[in-house]
């Protein structure tokens, strides 16, 4: 959509090649008289959780980007000018909302003429349950499987909007994908269903499994409710020493895109152990173990499963 010129060059080169190739007497090609020259929709995501879910969907007809790298931090990002030149390039951009990424506001603003689309409009939303968020919904609601379906079909309406020519294929690539992500909460509700009744405490750095925790009758506690500048005070580390020493929490993780240091302080002050790292706010590397929105959320609960196991075994 937004490379003509580019386009108009490879045209112009095909031309010259049949031309010349007629002039010499020779037959044209099937597969060059048929060449389509159809572009793909560009489609840019705030991270890369969204941008798997828009590739999902929208299969070969779209290119799907994360303004964002495997590893990134999300909540503070600030975006580059390379990352304005990029948006104005792109044909959409989709992005979580629920106060996610601030940071857009000034992205979008500088261009005006790029729809932006909210994945997580219509999710039953979740509250932060901290003081100083009252009120204020907790964003990761793609945490949910249930509420994935949800981001599944804002993409589909929303490419379809741009693109109604392919309302079909990412109707038809909609529930496919939508059909994977209901047997990965079948999945996680047998991977996490048979955990203790006094054994299901999910212990993390950020708040951020509060949809996870809902859907699978787990009881969430943290050290901070989001990620900001200012992390693990005393204040916090202390609370959580105090949960954790008071309950006979066996096990604490923490998050890809957060240092664990703060909760192995966690874990040092008391009989914890550390149960290992949870994807949430990034997907890893291609090589990783959460290279995928379905592998992140199956990697979270094996993390979460074999630490409170591992650890309940052995008492």
């Amino acid at each position: 959509m937004k490379r003509n010129l580019i386009i108009t060059g490879v045209v112009a080169i095909a031309a010259f090649v049949i031309v010349t190739t007629l002039n010499n007497g020779q037959d044209v090609p099937a597969a060059v008289t048929e060449t389509q020259t159809e572009e793909k929709i560009v489609a840019l995501s705030t991270f890369t959780i969204i941008a798997d879910m828009v590739a999902n969907v929208g299969g070969d007809k779209i290119e799907s980007v994360s303004l964002t790298k495997p590893g990134a931090e999300i909540h503070g990002y600030q975006p580059t000018p390379s990352d304005l030149v990029r948006a104005s390039e792109a044909d959409l951009i989709f992005e979580n909302g629920m106060n996610l990424e601030l940071w857009t506001e000034k992205l979008r603003a500088a261009i005006p003429d790029v729809p932006a689309y909210t994945v997580s409009e219509n999710v039953e939303v979740i509250d932060i349950s901290s003081d100083a968020y009252a009120g204020k919904p907790n964003p990761h609601a793609w945490m949910s499987p249930k509420q994935g379906l949800v981001y599944v079909e804002n993409i589909r309406k929303a490419l379809t909007e741009v693109a109604p020519q392919h309302a079909d294929y990412f109707a038809e690539r909609a529930a496919a994908y939508s059909e994977e992500i209901r047997a990965v909460d079948v999945s996680l509700s047998t991977t996490l269903g048979p955990l203790p009744a006094n054994n299901r405490v999910l212990v993390t750095c950020e708040g951020a499994f509060s949809y996870l925790a809902a859907d699978y009758n787990l009881e969430e506690v943290y050290l901070w409710a989001i990620n900001a500048e200012s992390l693990g005070s005393p204040q916090q580390v202390a609370s959580v020493i105090e949960e954790v020493n008071a309950r006979n929490i066996p096990t604490v993780f923490c998050e890809s895109t957060v240092e664990p240091r703060i909760q192995r302080e966690v874990v040092d002050a008391t009989d914890a152990e550390f149960g290992g790292i949870l994807f949430v706010d990034s997907l890893s590397d291609e090589d990783g173990p959460a290279s995928t929105y379905l592998s992140l959320l199956q990697h979270t609960a094996d993390t979460i499963n074999a630490g409170l196991t591992r650890t309940v075994q052995s008492e």
